[in-house]
């Protein structure tokens, strides 16, 4: 494997979307650095399988639901680069961990809410801030962001709120830190095969089928379509493309 010298950090990438992610970025050369919440075990198994394939990889983790989440992981990441003898800065930030809490607004819980917009509005925005400190020209940020917020869903109304907020977060940052050469964009999946959509997707067939049905291709997308397309912003072949929200659905409900 070919090593340039780009560091990219990916949240949430033990599993799932933001693993396959970090196995294309490690795959394109770059120094990857797996952010994991407490999935210790696959987050190492992860970091050894991007080793033995001769990557340079290191892993950190941090509770993004606690206010000083964003601040752990920063001061965890540095920490991580000096051991790889790496200046404290970062090429490419994937905002990718997330949580679903399924709930209508007369069922789902004040707790629920809170840990939704917590995750996966709260954390992105001041884990960013921080990585602005860290990032030149040249730098990329790709924020997941979920079909769901285009299409009307009222059994993940919150999850969608979230969503919505972080393609906002998106475009009007990209305003902001354009003239610094960093772009900004967004990917927005339908749902997908991981471990997020365990408890109906992988296991209720049925399900699975409708769900499938709704698309243009009559297939749902993969964490690696996904990670595809995150692979492309980061690089210089999308240098022109920013504030921009990716549809990676498969044409979900067109």
């Amino acid at each position: 494997m070919q090593r340039d010298n780009r560091v990219a950090v990916i949240t949430g990438a033990s599993r799932g979307t933001g693993a396959a992610i970090a196995r294309a970025m490690a795959a394109s050369g770059h120094t990857v650095v797996i952010h994991y919440n407490n999935n210790h075990d696959a987050a190492t198994a992860l970091a050894d399988e991007i080793t033995d394939d001769g990557g340079q990889v290191a892993t950190i983790s941090a509770d993004l639901a606690a206010e000083d989440g964003p601040d752990m992981l920063w001061s965890r990441y540095d920490a991580a680069l000096e051991a790889l003898s790496l200046p404290p800065r970062v090429d490419i930030l994937v905002n990718n961990a997330g949580i679903n809490c399924r709930g209508t607004i007369d069922t789902l819980t004040v707790p629920n809410f809170d840990a939704l917009v917590s995750v996966n509005q709260r954390a992105p925005f001041f884990i960013t801030r921080h990585a602005l400190d860290r990032m030149s020209s040249g730098g990329h940020i790709v924020n997941i962001s979920s079909g769901s917020a285009r299409y009307a869903r009222p059994d993940v109304i919150a999850y969608a709120m979230t969503k919505g907020a972080i393609e906002v977060f998106t475009r009007t940052l990209a305003v902001q830190v354009g003239q610094r050469g960093i772009t900004v964009n967004a990917v927005a999946p339908s749902a997908l095969d991981t471990d997020m959509n365990a408890q109906w997707l992988q296991t209720d067939t049925e399900a699975a089928r409708s769900a499938a049905t709704h698309t243009a291709s009559g297939r749902l997308a993969t964490p690696e379509d996904i990670a595809n397309v995150v692979v492309f912003l980061s690089s210089s072949a999308a240098a022109a493309i920013t504030g921009q929200i990716i549809d990676a659905t498969n044409g979900n409900r067109l």
